[in-house]
């Protein structure tokens, strides 16, 4: 894939969660929410400070992160369905 996210943004893929709970019940698609959870698949070079110097993101390619349920923006990528967000819309490393 050729795309590079510019500033501090973030290119992520979404984890399918399981389709089925622990006492063997089926979630049919319809009635599962999207996954908050992602892998990132490109990071941007980072924002800049007042004084120009560049201020490196905190995650890096493949790390999986916790991010908000209306976050980002979402996109269709060589076929994959990805979202782009910014670095602050991300809460947390897994």
């Amino acid at each position: 894939m050729a795309f590079r996210p510019l500033g501090d943004r973030v290119l992520v893929k979404r984890v399918e969660e399981e389709s089925k709970t622990k006492g063997g019940i089926i979630i049919p698609d319809t009635a599962k929410e999207k996954p908050q959870e992602g892998e990132i698949l490109a990071v941007g070079p980072g924002s800049r400070d007042e004084a120009g110097k560049r201020i490196e993101l905190d995650v890096k390619v493949g790390d999986r992160v916790l991010f908000g349920k209306w976050s980002g923006t979402e996109v269709k990528l060589d076929g994959q369905d990805l979202i782009i967000m910014k670095e602050s819309d991300i809460l947390g490393i897994v």
